[in-house]
């Protein structure tokens, strides 16, 4: 199978000092409400937008290194259903929205080295991202409110 060329991702430095640029900015004005908007847009860089790998393991039980885009998306439709699950697990709940299906019986049914459970477990650095993330927001949400 030949290998594509990837499109290059732009730096991650760049988000960085758009974060940085923020902060200052807070910090100089004394607004807390325009830290806030740096901590949402933080959040929302880390939930969909930081450039990374996809890691979901294969059933090889090495991790995928294909691109991704933001830690809660995978590389393709079958990876993403198993990181979807492993961030509901995180949650503590099964996937409310995956519809119930019947195994395919035309399915190839090779030896699995590695199980689903196992393959859908988060990155442990992904994982604290995430939380941190969550809780960013949570805060975001909290000051907006108390804004009011």
């Amino acid at each position: 199978m030949g290998r594509r060329r990837r499109r290059r991702r732009e730096s991650a430095l760049l988000w960085w000092a758009l974060f940085a640029g923020i902060a200052v900015a807070a910090w100089w004005f004394r607004s807390w409400r325009l830290a806030l908007v740096g901590l949402a847009l933080w959040c929302l860089y880390e939930f969909v937008l930081v450039p990374t790998v996809c890691r979901v393991m294969t059933r090889q039980g090495y991790s995928c290194r294909e691109p991704a885009r933001g830690r809660l998306f995978a590389c393709a439709e079958p990876h993403q259903r198993i990181k979807s699950d492993a961030v509901w697990r995180l949650v503590g709940m099964g996937d409310p929205f995956r519809k119930k299906t019947a195994p395919d019986p035309n399915r190839d049914t090779g030896v699995v080295l590695v199980s689903p459970k196992v393959r859908g477990r988060l990155a442990q650095t992904d994982m604290l991202l995430i939380v941190l993330a969550a809780l960013g927001t949570v805060v975001t949400l909290a000051g907006m409110v108390y804004g009011l």
